[in-house]
Parts: structure tokens; sequence; C-alpha cells
């Protein structure tokens, strides 16, 4: 690229790297830049990485599975705190076939989990010198954080807890049919389940239910017939199904079945009636993962312990 811009490669990186106080002119900046773009020139982080002795990427893996309302404002809260410190953030949905070569590439200082990532695939990441914050559920007889499960535990049983405290005895779960959210539901329902264990009630009734508003009026009817009088629903837009479900038999939340749901989207409290729901107060979370990349000394298990809990029960009018 020097040669072909008839520069030395002192002052390639001057230009490419924005150094200041340099007295390069305005014809020789351009003849490099046109030289970049003829040649197609891309910087390379890893040689960069390797030049300055750090590296200043984060990259978060995602599960490969619909990103909602909560799980999106996560990425973008985690992204803007980052930024702040300078690091960049590089979001992937997590590929097995393909993630080895991406992180490899990238030489990311850091690596957050949200996916079922093996342990494994983590030891390699950490061989090569790269944090790893494992926010993912345990794989069984593995050590890690596990902020995740244990968050969409608690999930549950906030649900639980509610509708018992509000005089339910014989709950219902409502499921989603799509299998990649199984993992989230599975540890928010066995919440529901721990709960109900607990207090010596009988199991939740469990069913999958389609987002349309047929399907949910069958499974209310369902419930009813089986004597149940609270329903938690895996989030908000299941709950919205389920009362759309109601209002179609003529049923109303919360006499004929109360309802919870989770994630507070903004139009949760515009429902038909105002959802009860949990929200997982996305801030706190990004800020303890944010804690948890910028001082590594720090696991994340113990920021979310100084931090407290971060998920509560908002209280309306479906339950």
């Amino acid at each position: 690229m020097a040669r072909e811009a008839g520069v030395s490669q002192t002052t390639v990186s001057y230009v490419l790297n924005n150094v200041p106080h340099q007295k390069i002119s305005a014809a020789t900046r351009q003849r490099i830049l046109t030289a970049v773009e003829k040649l197609g020139y891309r910087p390379s982080v890893a040689a960069r990485t390797l030049r300055t002795g750090r590296s200043d990427t984060v990259l978060l893996l995602l599960a490969d599975m619909p990103l909602g309302h909560t799980a999106i404002e996560l990425i973008e809260r985690l992204t803007q705190v980052l930024q702040r410190h300078g690091l960049n953030v590089v979001t992937r949905i997590d590929d097995e076939s393909s993630d080895g070569s991406l992180w490899a590439d990238l030489v990311p200082r850091t690596v957050v989990v949200l996916a079922p990532v093996s342990s494994e695939r983590r030891e390699r990441m950490e061989s090569a010198g790269i944090q790893v914050i494992n926010a993912w559920r345990r794989e069984p007889g593995e050590t890690g954080h596990d902020a995740l499960g244990r968050s969409q535990n608690r999930v549950g049983r906030l649900q639980a807890h509610h509708l018992v405290s509000a005089g339910h005895r014989r709950i219902g779960y409502a499921a989603p049919l799509d299998t990649r959210l199984s993992a989230f539901h599975e540890l928010r329902s066995q919440g529901v389940e721990d709960v109900c264990a607990e207090l010596g009630l009988e199991q939740p009734v469990v069913r999958a239910v389609e987002a349309d508003a047929g399907a949910a009026a069958a499974a209310v009817r369902a419930w009813r017939s089986e004597g149940v009088t609270g329903v938690c629903a895996f989030n908000d837009e299941m709950a919205f199904a389920l009362l759309a479900g109601m209002r179609g038999e003529g049923w109303t939340a919360p006499v004929d079945l109360a309802v919870i749901g989770v994630d507070d989207i903004p139009v949760a409290r515009f429902a038909e009636p105002p959802l009860t729901t949990v929200d997982q107060h996305m801030e706190t979370v990004a800020g303890e993962l944010a804690q948890a990349v910028l001082r590594p000394r720090d696991s994340l298990a113990d920021i979310h312990r100084l931090r407290g809990e971060s998920a509560t029960v908002v209280v309306r009018s479906s339950a």
C-alpha cells in the first residue's frame, strides 16, 4: 500500500490510525485513502492486537433463538456501557460449527457466553488467553457462574410466589411451542415447580400454547376444567395471547383466570386488563456483565451478590 501511494509505511500508519499532530498534507492523505480503496485494504484486528499487546473487542455469543424485546435491550445496554470504556462489542448468534474460527480471528479480550457453549470450547478460548464470562446455565458437574440459569429460575419463582400470595393453589404454566426457547422455559417452569413443591401444592399443569387467540382459548378452557385459577406465561407475548383467548370466551382476568407474564415489555401496561409481569431489569443485568468484563478478577457471581436481585414483579390488574 505504501508503494501504491508513493509514501513510507510510517506515513500510511499515521493516516490509517488517525495519529494526531502529524504534518501530512491533504493530498498525501487522499493518495493513501485512494490506495486503500483500490487495494481493498481492511485493517487486521489480529495484527493490531499483536502489535499493541491488547484487544478492545468483546465477543457476545447468543443462543440460536428468537430475540425478543428483553434480549435486544440487554445487547444494546451492554454495548453502550462497554463502548463508553473504549471496547467494541461484536454480537454473534452461536454456531457450533464456525465460532472457533470467529474467536480465533477476532482475538477478543473477552467472550461473554449467552449460549450453550461446551466446557471444552470455553477451555480452548481460555487457553488462548481470552477471558470467558459464562452467563449461560452450567452443564452437569461443571463449575461456573451460571448467572442466566439462576436468574431465569428466579423469574419462575417470582411468578409462582405472586400467584400463591394472591390465593391461587392450582397453577398452570404456558410454555412456547418454539423448541429453540426450551432452555429458557425449562428454567422458568422449574422455578414454578420448585415453589409448588416447597409449599406442598400440586405441580403446575404445563401446556405448550401457540401465540394464537383460538389456541390460547382452548388452553384456558382445559386449565379451567382442571381447577387451575392462575397461569404463569413464558413471556408477555404468551400472556397477551391468553388474555385474547379469554376475551373470545367472554372471560376476564383475574376473575376467571389470573395471568402473569415475563419481561414487562412497553405495551404490557396497555393490555386489557393491564398485564402483571416480571421485570428482569436488563440495565442491571447489563451492568453486571459489563463489570465482569471490566473487572476480570471479580467473578460474575460476586458482582451479582453485591448488586442484589435483578428481577421484580410489576403488579397490574391481570393477576
